[in-house]
């Protein structure tokens, strides 16, 4: 039995204990990597990590409320990992752009396990109006908060993808496993975007809850 955290045994070493093929040995450690239980990590070997994909506790949720309400109940460990001057690419549906953007790209992590990568473009003015909290907080969360903003349009897509090698490193994941991707969007009453963000996040970490209308 193998702790979180720990490598698992070499290849050869499990064929040898366990008394299997090569090939059957692989399609396990693939199957495991897919639901979240290992974690194949080039130069690392295979690193247990604990968790199914029965622990997706992270609900992409269908209105900004309860969007907030789920960072206010899970508030994630924040790890700033660029910040600058940079425009979004917008289409047609999206809105006008704003004269400028700050751009922070950040991780966020649970209990020491990063679970989502996340790229803001934040109207500039508005960034300005409190530089050191927009850095340390969740972005929406302050955006509901500080006066004279309003929210006049909040929308989001949803997509499913495979993470990349730069996704992969950040997200402790294997390469082109399941990443969940979204796509934020918030406009002004003049129809401006003061707040786009793609996210990506881990496919065993997430699931859409949506109530239907009847």
């Amino acid at each position: 039995m193998w702790s979180p955290g720990e490598n698992l045994p070499s290849l050869d070493e499990l064929v040898k204990e366990f008394d299997v093929s090569r090939v059957t040995v692989r399609q396990a450690i693939d199957r495991l990597a897919r639901e979240g239980l290992v974690s194949p990590q080039q130069g690392r070997g295979t690193i247990v990590t604990g968790r199914g994909s029965t622990d997706r506790w992270f609900n992409v949720q269908t209105t900004l409320d309860d969007l907030c309400r789920v960072y206010l109940d899970n508030k994630p460990d924040l790890q700033n990992l660029d910040e600058g001057l940079c425009s979004p690419t917008l289409t047609a549906t999206d809105g006008q752009p704003v004269e400028r953007y700050r751009y922070i790209r950040r991780l966020h992590s649970r209990d020491g396990v990063p679970y989502c990568v996340i790229s803001i473009y934040l109207d500039d003015q508005i960034f300005l109006q409190a530089p050191e909290r927009f850095r340390e907080e969740i972005v929406i969360l302050l955006l509901r908060e500080l006066p004279g903003i309003t929210i006049a349009r909040a929308h989001q897509t949803l997509t499913n993808g495979a993470a990349d090698v730069e996704v992969a490193q950040f997200l402790r994941i294997p390469i082109n496993a399941p990443v969940t991707e979204v796509r934020r969007v918030f406009t002004d009453p003049q129809g401006r975007v003061f707040y786009l963000a793609d996210v990506t996040y881990r496919g065993d970490f997430i699931r859409l809850v949506m109530d239907l209308r009847v």
